[in-house]
């Protein structure tokens, strides 16, 4: 069951990114740099998101930061999902469109966020890489947080990601976003005990053992 909420979360997660860069208004940080990436080497936008996440996860690894099956999966399957949505998302005809392509894309991340986190399998990758920062640094987390979005932003906007009245939008809503999103399913992310990969492990190994016993 959680195993499924996660795959849910992850597919919310896929829709809500192609519609905030089929809004053609500018993107959010992250997909400004893997719509830069794309552009310059000729890759998908969803490999492009698979081997950002594969990287940032090595690195967050070297640092010991304890990923979870949700990290994995994060990695891989929202990159396929969009790959495999993103033809059939038009661009917006208008700003206008756009704007309300836009918002309605962040909501659907932050519905996206909810099920990912109640799923409790761990953290994605580029937020691993803010909580490694921010342990590194003793920096606020939101400095740590806005200061990696910062750069993403800045590095695909040179090699061509669309920088926009978008980027903006989403750099000051989503939190908003996700805070009503939670307050309308009444969730407490802070409750959630988060599973790493060793645990999953653990608990798979014992269900294996368990049905090794004889009757």
């Amino acid at each position: 069951m959680r195993l499924l909420i996660l795959m849910i979360g992850l597919a919310f997660f896929a829709v809500g990114i192609v519609i905030t860069i089929r809004a053609n208004i500018g993107f959010a940080p992250w997909e400004v740099f893997h719509v830069g990436l794309a552009n310059t080497t000729g890759l998908s936008i969803g490999l492009i998101s698979i081997i950002v996440g594969l990287v940032l996860a090595v690195i967050v690894m070297f640092f010991r930061e304890r990923l979870g099956l949700g990290t994995i999966l994060n990695i891989v399957v929202i990159g396929l999902y969009i790959d495999l949505i993103f033809p059939h998302i038009p661009v917006a005809p208008n700003p206008i469109v756009g704007t309300l392509m836009m918002a309605a894309g962040l909501f659907i991340i932050s519905i996206g966020t909810y099920f990912y986190i109640k799923s409790a399998f761990g953290a994605g990758p580029r937020d691993s890489l803010m909580i490694v920062l921010t342990r590194k640094t003793k920096l606020p987390i939101g400095i740590c947080r806005s200061a990696i979005e910062l750069l993403a932003t800045i590095s695909g906007w040179f090699l061509g990601g669309m920088v926009g009245f978008g980027t903006v939008m989403v750099v000051v809503t989503i939190g908003f976003c996700i805070q009503i999103t939670f307050k309308i399913f009444k969730f407490d992310p802070t409750s959630i005990r988060h599973e790493t990969l060793s645990d999953t492990y653990a608990l798979l190994k014992g269900i294996f053992k368990k049905s090794d016993v004889p009757v």
